[in-house]
């Protein structure tokens, strides 16, 4: 099937940027090579679960680890496999504007609901300018008015933030394009400052588990969250804010749940590792270099710690 060439069969517009769209993990096959039947399977227990929808290639999912080709394979197995298009946010992100450019046109003419993505993220100490013109030739080049972009605010990883100013300047360009901002960089303060500063007009999606309750009694209505892949319907309950009833239960679960994945050695590795104990397939603990996975012992320890915690308080 050519998905280039397929009309979506819904608007862009179709679904809400409410709920979680988990930032999905990517199951690899022995040869290290995208597991694409068992990446759909995933999303599609995602989706049963309650999430809105589902975000592949994000940080959590080693997005920057595949090639262009790899990533458009996937999205394409993703959508034949059964996955709507319209509940996916595809993460494009990568170093060269021409790749990204090549992503996110693959993926809008695919009919994903949006796409997720990083400032070019190899040269630092870039100036606001340079951010700014890196997303407006996106737009340009991509030319189409389906393109919904979600910003990616991950500092501490990328070693480009974005500012307040590049945010302003993008949503007065491009009001309609620039729809949300995932703000990852696990500062409560400066979440909080990009709520007051943007929403309702730009949904702030915070990525930081701990702070979602905090969003969400500030109007945030949304999620894509790593420990969504494990623990869908807490982070659902998360991001309703503090007036569940399992408000404060919620809050800290989550930090005892974090507690036991940041003790490994690699979140990603932790959290593929949790996936290989909770579903019993061992094929979930491999990783991309230059990722390492979790050894025997390391694995076992952890697999350990998740039937102390009960791993019914992860449904």
């Amino acid at each position: 099937m050519n998905l280039l060439s397929r009309k979506p069969t819904v608007t862009t517009d179709s679904v809400p940027y409410t709920g979680l769209w988990p930032a999905m993990l990517t199951p690899l096959d022995a040869a290290l090579d995208i597991d694409i039947p068992a990446f759909a399977a995933h999303a599609k227990a995602l989706l049963a679960a309650g999430c809105t929808g589902v975000t592949p290639f994000g940080t959590t999912g080693e997005g920057p680890s595949f090639s262009v080709a790899e990533r458009q394979a996937a999205l394409d197995g993703l959508i034949a496999g059964g996955v709507p298009a319209n509940r996916i946010l595809a993460s494009t992100s990568c170093a060269a504007l021409p790749d990204t450019v090549a992503l996110v046109r693959h993926a809008v003419r695919a009919g994903v609901r949006g796409c997720l993505v990083l400032p070019p993220f190899f040269l630092k100490g870039v100036p606001d300018q340079g951010v700014v013109d890196f997303y407006s030739q996106l737009v340009a080049q991509v030319d189409d008015a389906r393109l919904r972009i979600v910003l990616y605010h991950i500092p501490q990883v990328s070693g480009v933030a974005l500012s307040r100013e590049v945010i302003a300047t993008l949503l007065q360009r491009f009001p309609g394009t620039i729809i949300g901002l995932k703000d990852s960089g696990c500062q409560r303060a400066d979440s909080l400052v990009f709520a007051e500063a943007f929403m309702p007009s730009l949904q702030v999606w915070v990525g930081n588990e701990p702070d979602l309750q905090t969003l969400g009694d500030r109007g945030a209505l949304g999620a894509v969250s790593g420990v969504g892949n494990i623990a869908p319907q807490l982070v659902m309950r998360l991001v309703q804010g503090t007036a569940t009833p399992t408000a404060a239960a919620d809050q800290q679960q989550v930090l005892d749940l974090l507690a036991i994945l940041l003790g490994a050695q690699g979140l990603t590795a932790a959290f593929k590792s949790t996936m290989a104990t909770l579903t019993g397939h061992d094929g979930w603990r491999r990783v991309r270099a230059p990722l390492v996975a979790l050894d025997d012992g390391a694995h076992a320890k952890l697999a350990a710690q998740w039937q102390a915690f009960g791993t019914d308080r992860l449904r």
